[in-house]
């Protein structure tokens, strides 16, 4: 494996300070210093503090709001250290945001409904950034499609494939909570019945979504005595997940394990999922699940690093290699 090439500078804001510092440790470079200041009027400004002239830059910032800032806050102050960069010369700027917020506003559900992942991905083009990383988007076709620039959709499944491949004692399912996620759902079943060797079942959930109120609970599949691993990309307040658990333990599954990209774990999450029917929940850390800390909940959740996988994509970007094996099609 090689290293990063001497051009490429590595920038994490200070709210993604920590997963900045292990993306940067595993890719064996460190961060490259810079300032972000807060004015009285709640303005802000970030500047690099070395030239970056001629650089390949990567800015580190996961867009999930949080206790200190919005995601509107982490987001307008990305976009602005990347005018910056610009700005001061760089050859190119990719914005790595593990959690890309307004992700899931990919298409008008109402009318006269936003569709507000396109309007994002204009604000990064506005500022010049040439290219976004994000992990395990919601739609990874209308990601695509939303971005002018090159727009990368990694996949977690290679996050969750060591601990489902040891939970994976006899028969073995993997359940979609909804059929739009069939698609990732039967990604991670491929790279799981690869790794084991052996066949992995298949099912999904049907669900139904209107002003908030989610309904359905056909489950179409053979989970019976199975260890069922529901995947999914985020979970918000845990709803869909409890539905799809349920649905699967009365079909006669043996043990339910939840393994989601992000968990926001919204208000309201923690009870819902202290249904006994989900046995364990796998997430990333490019969300950290810190609304659930101190809730009897947080013995329920683990939460894998994401930070490998990351400075890996970074790593291949910056050496102009091939992203096949990490990425959702």
């Amino acid at each position: 494996m090689s290293g990063l090439p001497s051009t490429v500078r590595l920038f994490a804001l200070n709210a993604t300070a920590e997963l900045g510092a292990a993306i940067a440790s595993a890719a064996g470079r460190p961060l490259t210093p810079h300032e972000e200041r807060e004015f009285e009027d709640g303005e802000h400004k970030a500047r690099p503090l070395e030239s970056v002239a001629g650089a390949d830059c990567y800015v580190i910032q996961s867009l999930h709001g949080g206790p200190d800032q919005s995601a509107n806050d982490k987001l307008c102050r990305l976009l602005f250290f990347i005018g910056a960069l610009k700005d001061a010369g760089a050859a190119r700027v990719t914005a790595v945001a593990p959690y890309l917020c307004y992700a899931r506003k990919d298409v008008r559900t109402k009318p006269f409904d936003p569709v507000t992942v396109r309007y994002v991905a204009s604000l990064f083009e506005a500022v010049g950034t040439d290219a976004v990383v994000a992990l395990e988007v919601h739609n990874p076709a209308a990601f695509e499609n939303a971005f002018r620039r090159r727009a990368i959709a990694l996949s977690a499944a290679p996050l969750f494939l060591d601990l489902a491949a040891g939970l994976a004692d006899g028969p073995v399912c993997v359940l979609s909570p909804d059929p739009g996620g069939a698609k990732r759902a039967e990604l991670f079943r491929q790279a799981l019945e690869a790794r084991l060797g052996r066949p992995v079942g298949k099912a999904f959930a049907d669900k139904h979504r209107s002003g908030g109120v989610v309904t359905g609970d056909l489950l179409v599949g053979d989970v019976r005595d199975a260890a069922v691993f529901v995947v999914d990309d985020l979970i918000s307040t845990g709803g869909t997940i409890a539905r799809a658990a349920r649905s699967a333990r009365a079909a006669g599954a043996r043990r339910v394990v939840a393994l989601a990209a992000h968990g926001l774990f919204m208000p309201g999450a923690a009870e819902v999922l202290a249904d006994p029917a989900v046995e364990r929940i796998v997430v990333a850390d490019a969300a950290p699940p810190s609304r659930i800390a101190g809730s009897p909940l947080q013995a329920k959740v683990e939460a894998l690093a994401s930070a490998p996988l990351l400075a890996e994509a970074i790593r291949r970007l910056a050496c102009d290699e091939a992203l096949t094996d990490l990425m959702v099609f």
